[in-house]
């Protein structure tokens, strides 16, 4: 598992909210939970640990939250990825970490979510090209 840093390829083309394509973000209550399943994702066989990225709280709160700032200026966002990262925001405040996990097809995601079996995250998305699957 490697330690989150925000790319340019995760923010959205228009507006520029956080909008990692072809990844999961998974939000758990706390960090030893978000560690937990990082550790359950790599020794169920679902990913691999280089595919998993870990963010405490304040990393969320310093590096995504602020993707949104303008996300919905001039116009507001015609997606939901403003709405998302607020969500996000909201719980890494309340001290939720996440992990976001590479999941670049459904085969990947599946495997992620039966490995996840005892652990339920706070918040499940996946992004896909135009779209932001509740998982």
């Amino acid at each position: 598992m490697k330690n989150f840093v925000l790319t340019s390829d995760m923010l959205a083309t228009l507006g520029g909210a956080f909008y990692p394509s072809g990844h999961s973000m998974l939000m758990f209550p706390d960090a030893k939970q978000a560690r937990q399943a990082a550790n359950q994702l790599v020794e169920r066989g679902a990913v691999t640990s280089d595919a998993i990225a870990y963010i405490p709280p304040d990393v969320l709160l310093s590096q995504i939250s602020p993707t949104v700032a303008d996300a919905d200026n001039p116009l507001p966002s015609p997606g939901t990825d403003g709405a998302t990262v607020r969500a996000f925001t909201a719980l890494a405040r309340e001290g939720h970490a996440a992990l976001l996990v590479a999941t670049p097809d459904d085969e990947t995601r599946d495997a992620m979510m039966a490995a996840l079996e005892g652990i339920r995250p706070s918040m499940a998305q996946r992004y896909r090209a135009l779209v932001i699957e509740d998982l």
